[in-house]
């Protein structure tokens, strides 16, 4: 897999802040020279980074979500080995090598009539990188944690997974939006709409759905479907107490499949992102939710997207998407 960068310790040598009497997080991951050697260990995760954000300017949004990967990698690096956190559990597989295909989207012309097909275009190539990088990983037995790009990832996770077991699975989605936009050319908006056409996806629930910024022909489809569902941030702000009963409730309907976790960053309030909202979760809201998706013991991968860091926040955002992947992989 040619688009893979399968990182080696020398990578993140210089990204690890050591200090005497301390063991830091980086020194102790697991490494390996090609996926086939994933079943040759006892860890379960597999860390995985997206620099790219072309998905997201498809479908008219901020960028930055290119530099969230790295922003999580140096914080994660650096946290503690102590009994609450063992990097054994995890092995740092790597980065998409998306430096080609986010120069091509550079170079596309503004002006072009085509432009955003031709975009499409390249998420389509993310696509069928990401789902054959994501088999093999599940394939292998492991959990892949992929951190970076936008939601447009989510249909790269979907069908790699679902592929790897060999049936649909269901996604649970702590989101303001969708993500079920018409099937036109592949961009954030419509992962969750290419996976259910391509029969990757089989139970959708959508977790702090905005009200505001749901357009009325997504409302119409989702009340057809027998297998979307959703919890309104509206109705969640109205009870706060209600978020981590609701949340439980959810995962117990869900609790009898394999399921894919996905965390658009959108969902968080004042966090910076692709979408930044005024309204949302807090971290440790989020924090509790992703705690209590793993311990349903059927999560068959977590993805963390749509941060968008910028030079002056990077590493509280970087701390914080940390935070996200230690409390997944803890017991």
């Amino acid at each position: 897999m040619e688009r893979l960068k399968i990182y080696q310790k020398k990578d993140i040598e210089k990204l690890i802040s050591t200090r005497k009497g301390e063991k830091k997080f980086g020194e102790e991951l697991i490494f390996i020279k090609n996926l086939n050697e994933l079943e040759n260990h006892s860890a379960q995760y597999v860390l995985l980074g997206i620099p790219e954000d072309i998905g997201i300017r498809a479908n008219s949004g901020k960028s930055g979500a290119s530099k969230a990967w790295n922003a999580a990698l140096k914080a994660l690096v650096n946290i503690q080995i102590n009994r609450y956190n063992d990097p054994s559990k995890m092995i740092l597989l790597g980065e998409l090598k998306c430096e080609e295909w986010m120069q091509k989207s550079a170079n596309i012309d503004a002006q072009d009539p085509n432009y955003f097909a031709k975009y499409g275009d390249i998420v389509k190539e993310i696509d069928e990188t990401l789902s054959e990088i994501i088999e093999k990983i599940v394939s292998k037995g492991k959990i892949p944690v992929i951190v970076g790009g936008g939601h447009n990832n989510a249909y790269g996770n979907i069908k790699g997974t679902a592929k790897a077991l060999k049936k649909p699975i269901d996604v649970l989605n702590i989101d303001a939006h969708t993500d079920l936009r018409q099937l036109e050319h592949r961009h954030s908006g419509n992962g969750f709409s290419y996976a259910i056409e391509g029969q990757f996806l089989c139970k959708y629930h959508i977790f702090g759905l905005h009200k505001n910024y749901t357009p009325e022909y997504i409302f119409e489809e989702m009340e057809l479907s027998e297998n979307i569902s959703f919890q309104f941030m509206e109705d969640l702000l109205e009870f706060p107490d209600e978020a981590h009963r609701k949340f439980q409730t959810v995962l117990k309907e869900m609790n009898c499949s394999d399921m894919g976790l996905e965390l658009d960053c959108d969902s968080i309030a004042d966090f910076p992102s692709s979408a930044m909202s005024p309204v949302g979760f807090t971290v440790n809201q989020v924090r509790d939710f992703i705690r209590k998706s793993k311990k349903t013991g059927v999560c068959r991968y977590f993805h963390i997207c749509e941060a968008a860091p910028d030079d002056k926040n990077e590493g509280q955002v970087g701390k914080a998407l940390a935070y996200f992947i230690s409390d997944f992989i803890q017991n």
